[in-house]
């Protein structure tokens, strides 16, 4: 990976420990010097402690009368106390600033740059701006993290202007509380923009055109003055596309709807238009729409950010080389409005081929609206694995980049922060450094036991985006030759199987971070029960090579079929779950697929030696999704009880002319109920229903909406008592249909 000059002296310095405080900065800054004694290669073994030296308890805060109110707190919050005419000085000013008129020079002319300058005899920040200012601060506060400072000089700037998160998944919104600490992470990990636009939020969505009650309008007053205290963008979003009509009466709506939050202080605005077809799809339309309340909106104040824009077509694979819709954004927008693009396709990393095709499209440079670390379509899987994958050499091609996170917000964290890192300083990001230090800010005192735990929660599992991570590299070379059977592997997973184990155990008591725990809570019980089934597979491999008795073999056969079974009971349970969560799988790439193997290959020896039939099959779901529709087939099933559903996918469903999608039985069930939610009123005459009898006959069953309105489609009376080995339903219209999967269950 490339290196500066001046990284090569920091990673020097950090291999002999000298610089041990620099080590603790983030992002990683773009240069820093440190006096030579420290890069010695032969030198006694504390020449580096030179440059270390005692956090001082007192000093003198030397600032100029302009300095912003969040800059002077930042300062207040370390150690030292200020007292006038002490000794060492902690001298702070911008550029124009005559208290760091001696260093303007050395200051770097990027926006939101800053120059720290760290001696024994006092410390001098200088920024290009006051958030340049804040982000010099905060890197001062991050040195002192161990109640020492380090003499060095520091140089840097972000390379990417806007960078962030965007509270746009689909689930349980982020609470108040949950924002608020977010907000403060991204204040201290130099991230500039957050933006509000959960889907659920019917405000935002649903009911656009509506004021918010007094009650939530305080609380995204308090969210935008949190933000300001913290250097943060707090963006407003609307999204008007599903039933927006294109008139004057609904555009003013929407200035009207702005123009009240502008009353409550906020001055950054998006227009998201994603996940809808139809009337509000049009390019055309859009563009008109956003350059009219850029002009009798934005302008009209003059202190508004560029308005954002979130497209229908905001992803390559949805659109064509020559796609009319993005020619329509590209000509029409007004040049200062930005433009939302996630990559290649929906779930994708970015890549800068990819990027160059829309910002040629766009006639701008694209905004990227990352899809990572979002689990909302695998919402069994916990995401805390590394943050990697995208070029590290497309800064200049980017207007912005903002992660759409988990509904977990603590969880989150973990990518946000290697996303902080990895939109300050492209060149030198470091993914697997970025991610280990993740887990130590997040959880310093257990951060073993974090770290042993993500290893395990890093793939998504199979998904109809084809989006996956490499969960678990480091046991890679021990899954493979364990589900071969090798003795040595088999020992080496048993360790990692006690280790999760030990680690889970950590976690679930732990009381250092408590909106963390909760969140990996369901994970960190189903983590318990996959370790034990790792340690009864790999023990029945000893059992087997030890000639222990029968009985001993089919003892661990039973525990590991039962435990199988429970861990399926888990995921299912009630007291785990909530409305949008679908099971608690983790170690789905290597490590489980690993021990069903060798559970398949030591039950295969046990039945050959003594002639039995045991089932080889350890792995326990009894349904299956069969499917023409790419979008649905990975679809994961969630079980309460008498219900199944299945997980909603949140973007537009297509489906051609005679798909289908079908749901196979493991058994015969009896169907009680079913209905299904495809987001659009009338679309029930589009499909049939089929179910698969017993017997292998396939009956259609009658679909229908109880309501004009109403996008659920309900079954016919005839579905109640129907056996069924499977069932299936069909397009038949003899076109496309495109329209929603918001939720599908059936009751047996």
């Amino acid at each position: 990976m490339k290196k500066t000059f001046f990284s090569a002296l920091v990673m020097a310095a950090f291999g002999l420990g000298a610089s041990a405080q620099l080590s603790l900065v983030s992002p990683v800054p773009q240069r820093i010097i440190v006096p030579a004694a420290t890069i010695q290669l032969v030198c006694p073994p504390d020449a580096g402690q030179y440059n270390l030296f005692e956090v001082p308890t007192e000093w003198q805060v030397v600032a100029p009368k302009n300095a912003s109110e969040f800059v002077l707190k930042a300062l207040a919050e370390a150690k030292p106390v200020n007292v006038e005419g002490c000794g060492f000085k902690v001298t702070i000013g911008t550029a124009n600033d005559a208290t760091v008129k001696k260093v303007k020079k050395l200051i770097p002319p990027q926006a939101e740059g800053y120059y720290l300058d760290v001696t024994r005899e006092g410390i001098t920040i200088a920024g290009r701006d006051q958030r340049g200012l804040y982000y010099g601060i905060q890197t001062l506060l991050q040195i002192m993290g161990e109640d020492r400072l380090e003499v060095c000089t520091v140089t840097d700037w972000p390379d990417v202007a806007f960078r962030g998160s965007i509270e746009g998944f689909y689930g349980r919104p982020w609470s108040h509380e949950h924002r608020l600490r977010q907000l403060d992470f991204y204040g201290k990990n130099k991230m500039n923009v957050y933006i509000y636009g959960p889907k659920d939020d019917p405000y935002h969505r649903k009911n656009w055109r509506e004021a918010y009650p007094a009650e939530e309008a305080a609380k995204i007053q308090e969210l935008n003055e949190r933000a300001k205290l913290r250097g943060v963008n707090f963006y407003w979003a609307i999204h008007p596309g599903l039933d927006i009509q294109w008139n004057d009466a609904d555009r003013q709506n929407l200035v009207n709807k702005l123009e009240k939050m502008y009353d409550l202080g906020i001055r950054s605005f998006a227009v998201f238009f994603d996940d809808i077809w139809g009337e509000g799809a049009k390019g055309e339309n859009q563009a008109a729409l956003l350059n009219y309340v850029d002009d009798v909106f934005v302008k009209k104040h003059g202190d508004i950010a560029p308005l954002l824009l979130c497209p229908t077509e905001y992803n390559r694979a949805w659109s064509r080389n020559d796609s009319p819709y993005l020619a329509a954004l590209g000509d029409g927008l007004h040049k200062g409005i930005e433009v939302m693009w996630t990559g290649n396709s929906v779930v994708h990393t970015i890549n800068k081929e990819g990027q160059q095709w829309i910002n040629d499209r766009i006639k701008r440079q694209a905004y990227i609206w990352w899809n990572f670390p979002v689990n909302d379509f695998v919402r069994d899987h916990i995401l805390l694995g590394p943050t990697y994958g995208n070029d590290l050499d497309i800064a200049d091609m980017l207007s912005g980049f903002v992660s759409n996170p988990m509904q977990y917000a603590e969880s989150s964290k973990i990518a946000l922060y290697s996303i902080a890192d990895y939109t300050w300083n492209m060149k030198d990001y470091d993914w697997q450094t970025s991610w280990e230090k993740a887990i130590k800010n997040l959880l310093p005192s257990e951060a073993s036991a974090l770290r042993t735990f993500a290893i395990f929660n890093e793939d998504l599992g199979p998904n109809g985006h084809g989006f996956r991570r490499d969960e678990g590299r480091e046991m890679a070379k021990i899954c493979e030759l364990a589900g071969q059977g090798d003795a040595h592997a088999v020992n080496e997973l048993n360790a990692y199987s006690a280790l999760l184990q030990s680690a889970a155990h950590e976690l679930i008591t732990s009381t250092e971070n408590p909106w963390l725990i909760d969140e990996l809570r369901p994970w960190l019980m189903q983590a318990n029960f996959l370790a034990v089934y790792g340690q009864t597979v790999c023990a029945m491999k000893s059992a087997i090579d030890y000639g222990w008795d029968e009985r001993r073999f089919l003892d661990l056969y039973e525990t590991a079929k039962d435990t199988r079974r429970i861990m399926f009971q888990n995921e299912n349970d009630p007291a785990q779950l909530h409305e949008y969560q679908t099971g608690t799988k983790l170690g789905t790439l290597r490590y489980l697929p690993a021990l069903n193997k060798l559970f398949a290959l030591q039950v295969d020896r046990y039945n050959a030696k003594h002639g039995t039939a045991l089932d080889t099959n350890a792995d326990y779901c009894p349904y299956h999704i069969d499917s023409s529709v790419e979008q649905l087939k990975l679809l994961p099933f969630k079980i309460y009880g008498g219900e199944v559903s299945i997980n909603p996918s949140n973007e537009v469903i297509k489906w051609p002319a005679d798909s289908y999608f079908t749901v196979d039985c493991e058994q015969v069930i009896t169907l009680r109920g079913m209905d299904f939610n495809f987001g659009t009123p009338g679309i029930a005459s589009k499909f049939r229903l089929e179910v698969l009898s017993p017997e292998g006959e396939w009956q259609e069953v009658s679909l229908l909406h109880y309501k004009e309105q109403d996008p659920v489609i309900h079954t016919g009376n005839e579905l109640g008592g129907m056996q069924a080995k499977a069932f299936r339903i069909v397009n038949i219209s003899g076109e496309e249909v495109q329209c929603y999967f918001r939720h599908f269950k059936f009751n047996k």
